[in-house]
């Protein structure tokens, strides 16, 4: 499948980037993650775009209360749709990348189908902290997920509270992300690395 990227807003600021944007939101403040994410949802929702949140620290009638907070008026169809990480990325209670890395390719091709402009996703990666099995392979589908994307142009923000992850994880995260959000800005990552490249040695050293 070929998908040629189109230029959109992700609701920092007015600058158009291309879909199939991969960044990682790196933070400490609770508040800060808030007004970050919130803006990249509520800009998705007033674009029609087929937006997917998946949650693991809120509850997902807590993210809807807190969208709602925001003023953002949620659609009623399946422009929106919120769901439990564990359960998403983990549907048989096994983390196996390569059935999430299918998972948001049927997202994608379903979402155009059904005529959506876009497609955007954010999940609080904190689920990959709860022991469940395969989920020492989270930095292989970090890397792996690049790929899709050039296929698949889905724009997705991966939440990491560095207060939880150990500092050899968030280095690992910084280098499988081309783009990071840095005070509600996008940056091009300088520690990002090629998916082969970067797994090459990321497997070995394992």
């Amino acid at each position: 499948m070929n998908s040629k990227n189109q230029w959109i807003e992700l609701g920092f600021t007015q600058h158009p980037f291309p879909s199939g944007m991969h960044m990682c939101l790196l933070y400490t403040d609770e508040a800060e993650r808030r007004r970050t994410i919130g803006k990249y949802l509520k800009y998705g929702i007033l674009a029609k775009e087929k937006v997917s949140y998946f949650t693991d620290v809120m509850k997902p009638e807590e993210v809807r209360d807190w969208l709602l907070s925001l003023g953002v008026a949620l659609p009623e169809d399946d422009g929106f749709s919120i769901s439990v990480a564990a359960k998403t990325y983990c549907p048989d209670g096994v983390f196996v990348p390569e059935q999430m890395l299918n998972a948001l390719k049927a997202l994608y091709e379903n979402a155009k189908k059904a005529g959506y402009p876009n497609v955007r996703v954010s999940g609080e990666m904190s689920w990959a902290l709860k022991g469940i099995p395969g989920s020492e392979r989270l930095i292989e589908y970090e890397a792996l997920v690049n790929e899709v994307f050039i296929t698949h142009p889905i724009n997705a923000i991966c939440q990491y509270d560095v207060n939880k992850f150990s500092g050899a994880t968030i280095l690992n995260v910084l280098k499988v992300h081309p783009m990071m959000l840095i005070n509600s800005q996008i940056i091009s990552n300088p520690y990002y690395i090629q998916p082969r490249d970067f797994l090459k040695e990321y497997l070995v050293a394992k």
